[in-house]
């Protein structure tokens, strides 16, 4: 097998100058090499050292299972994904010179897949692949979402199974209802607890012009079905030592069959494990550009620091009363207790790849209501010297000298603590029960993450007087949240986090929370009006979730969100100059990638 790949590629590169190297289409070192030098590569290595022989076990099977995840995610992107990896492991194999083709291996795994950012924050396939869609494989391509809305008028009752967080939209063609149907005789689970799906696809009309769609676990059943037996796996070597985390995994598994996450989440949330966790399945939407409703894969395998989550725990005390201060009038009753838990990542894969610095989930409301949420912060991200030294280049770059010494590496740790809190708290649903993706579909994701972040801001008094902080620490939370909305480049309309963090910049400068400042036009910040600002700009962001008003959204983000080349322009431009990094590839020494 080795000998017919290396003889293929040799063959396809004998068509090229030997100069040349690589074929047509993909790139070379001069276009790859400055995207790869803008990022700080940081490679994770926790100390496992405290792990029992069974927990390794599962370790080494949830790492498994992880790959597994990861591969799924890359497919979910990228319909020529795992092909163009493939293609490209064969270029590398029989190159002479093999600098060339690291380097756009060094691309595909920080992309995840063969798109590209430009450093001009353009999305580019950097290998010969179709350019992307904006509801990448999870629909059918092409797919606009004007088709999608006049089909479902025309078809009412596929509407559920159509918009479900946990689906795969298909058009209604004979190779597509075959291969569903063949799949569902192959993996007689996923049959068991989808009654009535065999009915629904016989039923279905073979016409192109026809919408269906398929749960995940059907779609994906084969993948799945590995995963899940690297779970039980787990689960078997953990059992005797962490009963609960054993449950989690064994109700995880049933999960991926079911689709609907419920016993799992609720296992999650409430269970007591022990050094290690796992985020593992698809919760999260921000790669749907189409409909923001679906959910792409990710796994996190993590080891609790135990010394950091025990000093956390005392400061979840106060979450009734920060509820009860937000701007709204529509409080409710919260947990006194949320699971918080400071974390080591040992390995990321997926949607999770990358410096995300932490998480809380389940996103579904109703699970949210019946079993709480569970917060995960990744220590070895959010506390990671060089990671915090790219963030505080770039503030330092546009903010005036009095200001610089203000952004600790404690302030984006709390900042980002209670941003992830922040979800918890406030709107949940809309006046009339709809959950927020429904209503305001691809603004959910930017206004629910907003909020989140004001909240986390609003709550900094809150946090002084009750001493989890002193005054310095609260202006370092504030100045993390000015941090926060600074852009290096201006954002496409399919990023939630950069056009939300826009959108307060631009709030918080025309409302003299920052200013230009001296004859360099640095920004000041001004402390003593922090409060009122956020107070009003989170004031609002509650009232449009609560209407769950779709038109109401679309125009406060077109309000918000713009760009002036002479404003952002110029602080981005002295950010590029004076940074030496973009950003973060995140490598993991568990992999020995």
């Amino acid at each position: 097998m080795t000998h017919r790949v290396i003889s293929s590629c040799c063959l396809l590169l004998m068509a090229f100058p030997a100069a040349a190297e690589l074929p047509e289409g993909y790139w070379p070192p001069e276009q790859t090499q400055p995207i790869l030098d803008s990022r700080r590569e940081v490679t994770l290595a926790p100390d496992l050292t405290h792990l029992s022989d069974a927990e390794l076990e599962a370790v080494n099977e949830l790492l498994a299972a992880g790959r597994i995840m990861h591969s799924l995610y890359e497919q979910q992107l990228h319909e020529e994904a795992l092909e163009a990896k493939e293609r490209l492991d064969d270029l590398h194999a029989a190159a002479t010179d093999p600098d060339a083709t690291r380097k756009l291996l060094g691309l595909y795994y920080l992309f995840k897949g063969p798109v590209a950012t430009t450093l001009d924050n353009e999305r580019l396939p950097f290998v010969p692949v179709g350019s992307p869609d904006p509801g990448k494989t999870v629909y059918p391509a092409g797919l606009k979402r004007t088709e999608i809305d006049a089909f479902l008028a025309a078809h009412p009752s596929a509407r559920e199974s159509i918009l479900a967080e946990r689906s795969r939209v298909r058009r209604a063609t004979a190779d597509s209802l075959a291969g569903d149907l063949t799949r569902l005789d192959e993996h007689p689970g996923v049959e068991a607890l989808h009654p009535g799906l065999r009915e629904r696809l016989e039923s279905i009309d073979e016409d192109p012009a026809l919408l269906y769609a398929v749960p995940y676990a059907l779609a994906y059943a084969p993948q799945l079905a590995d995963a899940r037996r690297h779970l039980e796996r787990a689960a078997q070597a953990i059992e005797n030592e962490t009963p609960d985390f054993a449950a989690y995994l064994r109700n995880r598994n049933r999960d991926l069959l079911s689709g609907d996450y419920e016993s799992g989440d609720a296992s999650w949330v409430t269970g007591e494990f022990g050094n290690l966790n796992l985020q593992f399945g698809s919760y999260e939407t921000y790669d749907d550009n189409l409909l923001g409703i679906k959910a792409f894969y990710s796994a996190s395998l993590l080891a609790r620091d135990e010394d950091r989550s025990r000093a956390l725990a005392a400061a979840m005390t106060e979450l009734q009363s920060i509820e009860d201060a937000l701007p709204y009038e529509h409080q409710k009753r919260v947990r006194s207790h949320i699971p918080v838990g400071v974390y080591n990542v040992v390995a990321d894969f997926g949607q999770a790849r990358g410096a995300n610095t932490a998480t809380i989930l389940p996103n579904d409301a109703n699970h949210a209501r019946k079993y709480g949420r569970i917060v995960l912060i990744r220590n070895n991200i959010l506390g990671n010297p060089a990671i915090f030294e790219n963030v505080k280049q770039r503030f330092d770059a546009v903010v005036a000298t009095d200001y610089r010494e203000h952004l600790t590496i404690d302030g984006s740790f709390n900042r980002t603590l209670w941003h992830e809190i922040g979800h918890y708290l406030g709107v949940s649903m809309t006046a009339d029960g709809r959950s927020l993706g429904e209503a305001l579909a691809e603004y959910a994701d930017l206004v629910e993450e907003m909020k989140s972040d004001l909240v986390s801001l609003h709550a900094a008094p809150t946090l002084l007087e009750i001493g989890y902080y002193d005054e310095q620490g609260l202006r370092a939370h504030y100045a993390d949240g000015i941090r926060r909305t600074l852009q290096v480049v201006k954002p496409r309309p399919e990023q939630p986090y950069q056009n939300m963090q826009l959108m307060q910049f631009n709030y918080f400068m025309e409302h003299g929370l920052i200013e230009p400042q001296g004859d360099a036009a640095l920004l000041a910040i001004n402390y003593e009006h922090y409060h009122e600002v956020v107070r009003e700009l989170l004031s609002e962001v509650l009232h449009l979730q609560y209407a769950g008003d779709y038109e109401m959204a679309k125009a406060f983000v077109e309000r918000w969100n713009y760009w002036d080349d002479r404003v952002h322009g110029r602080l981005a431009g002295l950010m590029q100059e004076q940074a030496r990094y973009r950003g973060t590839m995140v490598r993991y020494a568990i992999l020995e990638e």
